[in-house]
């Protein structure tokens, strides 16, 4: 699907549901809050959020990691309307696609020492690339942070067919084959990748780190 076409769908999926979305999502999009204090990131240091919704994890990464400069890009002005709202001038937004934004463009930085990606490769038709875009964003050291949807074997088979044809209803597809990916993308672009899987398989976290330069 054309980056066009897909901004257009995510406007009509988010256009009402941008209001209540937070509300909703809390019972079900876990381990967000498991990446979020994982972040270990530093006064100054630059956190871009890709595919940022409503702008809540971004409000909550300011909370936990002070002095830290936020970034959001979204490919929804529907969802950025809600963003925009709940972080004020606390963040620097943009709209954008995740498979080919430019960020010195887009948010006046080229480079970040942390990447979220939070729920979203489930709903990116070309997830792949998104995922190899945003870890071409990383500044030397900084790290790459994404959960979404695990492989759901720990549930029972009934819920996880209920499951994903519910979320099929809202695009949403859970990657069984992220490992891999963030596997092959880790080690095409040198960099460490550590994989957790949350119980029963619900969720997936990988975190992709660059290396320090060797300037």
């Amino acid at each position: 699907m054309a980056a066009s076409g897909h901004a257009a769908l995510m406007d009509e999926v988010y256009r009402g549901q941008r209001h209540i979305y937070d509300f909703t999502r809390k019972y079900y999009l876990f381990g967000r809050d498991t990446l979020i204090a994982g972040l270990d990131a530093r006064p100054g240091a630059r956190v871009l959020e890709v595919a940022c919704g409503t702008g809540r994890n971004l409000v909550k990464i300011g909370k936990a990691w002070p002095g830290v400069r936020l970034f959001g890009l979204d490919i929804s002005e529907e969802m950025l309307k809600s963003a925009r709202s709940a972080l004020g001038d606390a963040a620097r937004l943009g709209q954008g696609d995740a498979c080919a934004f430019d960020p010195a463009a887009l948010l006046d930085e080229a480079q970040f020492e942390r990447i979220v990606l939070s729920y979203s490769l489930s709903m990116i038709p070309d997830w792949e690339a998104a995922l190899d875009h945003a870890a071409g964003q990383l500044a030397p050291g900084g790290s790459l942070h994404a959960v979404d949807f695990g492989d759901l074997q720990g549930l029972p088979g009934p819920f996880q067919t209920l499951l994903r044809g519910w979320l099929a209803r809202f695009h949403v597809k859970p990657r069984d084959t992220l490992p891999a990916v963030a596997a092959r993308i880790a080690a095409a672009r040198g960099l460490s990748l550590a994989s957790r899987r949350g119980p029963l398989g619900y969720y997936q976290l990988h975190v992709l780190t660059a290396p320090q330069s060797t300037r």
